[in-house]
């Protein structure tokens, strides 16, 4: 973050979707549209959240952060 940079904080409620290739696993957000990548599904995940949050802040920092709408729908 930037110093003398003011930013509120918001909670969003994501979604993963981890699958494996033949190099290792991909971890995609849907929501957002940012994706990253390890060597397990577990290392995966922390490299998505991290992308994520560097994601949402430069996303914010030029105004550029849109709502969040929820399309998941679940099926029984």
């Amino acid at each position: 973050m930037l110093p003398g940079v003011v930013m509120s904080v918001a909670t969003y409620m994501l979604t993963a979707t981890i699958w494996k290739e033949p190099e290792g696993y991909v971890a995609r957000c849907s929501e957002l549209g940012v994706a990253s990548a390890g060597d397990s599904p577990s290392e995966a995940l922390v490299n998505l959240k991290e992308a994520t949050e560097l994601y949402l802040e430069n996303a914010m920092l030029i105004g550029d952060l849109i709502p969040i709408k929820p399309f998941l729908q679940v099926f029984s």
